[in-house]
């Protein structure tokens, strides 16, 4: 059997759910770049996660998959020009990315991701 462990554990969520060699992360939104660029950001969220990551002994070349929720389309060239930046090369996880109205209304985004340990 699995061992699940849960971490940051709220009433709706947690922040991370590992199983085995898998951690699954909730959504990233901005905390220090409110009101600031879509650029600005997408490098705010990349760094929460590639610093979770490290968190639990991985890195950003065991993504295994990633999903994007943009607030606007029009901004998907901006955002992937900082996500093109930050994915090591031929290393890029399966990922989707959809416009979608966020649950604040100054996120430009959001980036959940599931990765290998």
């Amino acid at each position: 059997m699995t061992d699940i462990e849960r971490i940051g554990v709220a009433a709706r969520y947690s922040d991370l759910v590992i199983a085995g060699d898998m951690a699954y992360f909730s959504g990233y939104v901005p905390e220090t770049s409110l009101g600031l660029s879509v650029t600005e950001q997408t490098r705010d969220v990349l760094a929460q996660i590639e610093q979770s990551l490290a968190d639990i002994g991985s890195d950003k070349s065991k993504l295994l998959h990633a999903t994007i929720w943009l607030a606007d389309m029009a901004s998907y060239d901006e955002m992937n020009a900082v996500w093109d930046a930050w994915v090591l090369p031929g290393q890029a996880p399966a990922r989707a990315c959809v416009e979608s109205r966020l649950a604040d209304p100054e996120y430009k985004l959001e980036i959940q991701v599931i990765a290998a340990l």
